[in-house]
């Protein structure tokens, strides 16, 4: 491991400063979803887009709100219903009768950070309207194209169990998310913790601990990270695994799988493993952080068939069987 890396000591020193000042503030607001911190860390070093997904009242908006305030960074809420148009996100021109002309306004979309609760309520016409703002970083409004921020993360929400007045994210929508986390209910104990810091008000306070220019640091320096050629390898071979899975894992399991990852899976998998190794405090990737968070990246690009459901057969089920199949360097 010697010569491959352009990144100090003092770098590294700063970058898990940053980020240790960062979940600190993170847990004197949020109580327990460990993972969760991890996820959205991991999503704003990488600028990529996360979804959440569990029942409504566990904190998916304050954990983002929380991120927000910790970095000093903009933030915008927007509350997908079935009526909800896509101009309505991105943003559309206005006649100005005072000079008879028309003026763009940008939509809630730019911000460093954007919530799009219940993102699956929304209808596929505006679903689809994200799809460009959230790969290329920018919306077109009257043939005019604008630049998103520098630091531009999309968080969506998306509740498992409704099913009146919801749509499904299709294929490509759901591909454009970096990680897809889940979230469950809280203990007993983490339940009363939450209880007492609501009667102290703990949520009302707000103070940043770093700043936007951080968060470009950390992204700068992820991308810095050593990646050998046998963790390429190790990444190609699981996405792969993923596309033909009844070479790794045998036709019992394979028949519930209809459609693997894309090779943007593959790419998520390797910013994801950087972004790991240097909260870790290292600038290489070794194998474990392949595997951290490999659920996370995997589950949302998996497609399963009806049998599955029926089978209680999960994504992760597959992904683990996968990864138990395939050497690790």
């Amino acid at each position: 491991m010697e010569n491959y890396t352009n990144i100090s000591k003092q770098e590294m020193d700063k970058a898990v400063e940053i980020a240790r000042s960062i979940r600190s503030y993170y847990f004197t607001k949020m109580v327990g979803q460990n993972r969760l911190c991890t996820s959205l860390l991991v999503s704003i070093m990488c600028n990529g887009h996360i979804l959440l997904e569990s029942v409504p009242g566990l904190a998916k908006t304050t954990a983002a709100k929380t991120m927000t305030e910790a970095v000093n960074g903009t933030f915008s809420r927007i509350q997908c219903t079935p009526d909800l148009l896509p101009s309505d996100i991105t943003g559309t021109q206005i006649l100005n009768y005072a000079n008879n002309s028309f003026e763009t306004k940008i939509g809630p979309v730019y911000a460093n950070f954007v919530l799009l609760d219940e993102i699956n309520r929304s209808s596929a016409k505006t679903q689809s309207a994200m799809l460009e703002v959230m790969q290329e970083h920018q919306v077109t409004i009257g043939g005019q194209m604008y630049q998103m921020p520098e630091v531009f993360t999309v968080i969506a929400t998306q509740n498992p169990i409704e099913q009146e007045g919801t749509y499904l994210l299709a294929e490509a929508q759901l591909d454009r998310f970096l990680i897809k986390e889940k979230l469950i209910y809280p203990s007993a104990e983490e339940e009363m913790e939450i209880l007492s810091r609501i009667e102290n008000e703990v949520f009302s306070s707000r103070q940043a601990v770093a700043e936007i220019e951080d968060v470009r640091f950390l992204q700068q320096l992820v991308k810095k990270v050593y990646l050998d050629e046998s963790i390429k390898r190790y990444i190609v071979q699981i996405i792969h695994a993923t596309r033909n899975p009844e070479k790794f894992i045998g036709p019992e399991l394979a028949q519930y799988v209809t459609l693997g990852s894309s090779t943007r899976g593959a790419i998520a998998m390797m910013e994801v493993a950087k972004a790991i190794a240097l909260l870790s405090g290292r600038d290489y990737v070794i194998p474990e952080d392949v595997k951290a968070m490999i659920h996370s990246v995997l589950r949302h690009r998996i497609a399963l068939n009806y049998a599955a459901v029926a089978d209680e057969v999960s994504e992760e089920r597959i992904i683990d069987a996968i990864i138990g199949a395939i050497p690790t360097p």
